[in-house]
């Protein structure tokens, strides 16, 4: 955040405001460990804080500190309006583009008359917010939340419930603390994150150890969907909406299925696309190793974006179709996907 906008941040923060926090829509781990810590500090700091996301996120995340406060913009709508429209200022955390909220929730954002505050480390943010905190080295919103406690000198207030929290955050967007956005910073951080009271392996057990028997079966289902094409060292994984039927899909069951395609030998790209009736799209998930990036390949042709190694999008076209597209796609790739991954 350039020092001018912390300034202004800072002094508006002086003085106690109702405040409102925001995460994109089908939040992770990164998004709702990332506000919810925010939202705590924030209510203990004179401040009045809520969480208003778009929509339910994954049951494996609802064991979080302050998770029972969340507003839900889908199902409590008077509430997270009234929210919305009482607060002095919102925050958008893990997002950079008003539509990542969905349309109702974008529409009610479009004609707030007070200003945004936006975290985030995705590329490409949009004009929207009047303080705004991007950088897309750093592994996780959740990292940057600390950095931003930092910046207002006070990471002091950082209590064992926003730890963990935070390491929440930092833990699942960094896959575990192997992607390549895991810097040393990260690790000093983690560190503090610790000494402060986060209980890594009861947060790692609650995240993913807390498996359904018909999650597993869904992944079992996953896995033998999964095809490889060794040519453009590409992988994906197809689910059909009657697939996720037969084992009773909840949200967040396909959580990180899109790395077993990529955990693949020789593999740098790959794909998981998602049949969603409900939206009327295909969901895609994006991975790749390397220099390839997902991020460009999804906004050039899937509505989407992300990061380098990591990005998301969307197909208004049928499941089968949307998988032929993508395999058209791959031949004017080939050398890039080649060359990707070179020891």
């Amino acid at each position: 955040m350039e020092k001018d906008q912390l300034h202004k941040l800072k002094t508006f923060l002086a003085t106690p405001r109702n405040i409102v926090i925001v995460p994109h829509r089908n939040p992770d781990g990164d998004a709702m460990g990332s506000t919810l810590a925010l939202c705590e500090y924030f209510n203990n700091t004179n401040h009045t804080a809520t969480v208003v996301a778009p929509n339910e996120y994954p049951e494996f995340l609802r064991w979080l500190p302050g998770s029972k406060n969340v507003i839900l913009f889908d199902r409590q709508n008077k509430q997270a309006k009234r929210a919305i429209n009482n607060s002095d200022i919102i925050f958008l955390l893990d997002f950079n583009a008003l539509h990542r909220v969905g349309d109702d929730m974008a529409n009610t954002l479009e004609v707030y008359e007070n200003d945004f505050a936006m975290i985030d480390h995705h590329q490409q943010p949009d004009a929207v917010a009047a303080y705004l905190y991007s950088d897309t080295s750093i592994c996780s919103t959740a990292q940057m939340v600390y950095h931003f406690l930092e910046m207002l000198q006070n990471t002091d207030a950082i209590t064992k419930s926003m730890a963990t929290c935070l390491y929440t955050g930092i833990m699942t967007d960094t896959g575990s603390f192997r992607f390549r956005s895991t810097t040393s910073t990260t690790h000093r951080i983690v560190a503090d994150l610790i000494e402060k009271g986060a209980e890594n392996d009861k947060i790692h057990g609650h995240v993913y150890d807390a498996n359904s028997y018909n999650r597993l079966l869904l992944l079992g289902q996953a896995l033998t969907n999964l095809k490889a094409l060794p040519t453009y060292k590409t992988a994906f994984i197809t689910l059909s909406e009657e697939e996720k039927k037969r084992f009773e899909y909840k949200k967040g069951d396909t959580e990180g299925v899109v790395n077993y395609a990529l955990s693949l030998k020789d593999i740098v790209f790959a794909a998981i696309f998602i049949e969603d009736v409900e939206q009327k799209i295909i969901k895609i998930s994006f991975r790749s190793k390397g220099s390839f990036s997902v991020n460009l390949f999804a906004r050039n042709y899937f509505d989407g974006g992300g990061h380098i190694n990591a990005a998301g999008g969307k197909s208004t076209k049928s499941l089968e179709e949307t998988v032929a597209y993508f395999k058209s796609l791959l031949p004017r790739y080939k050398e890039a996907l080649e060359k990707s991954y070179e020891e």
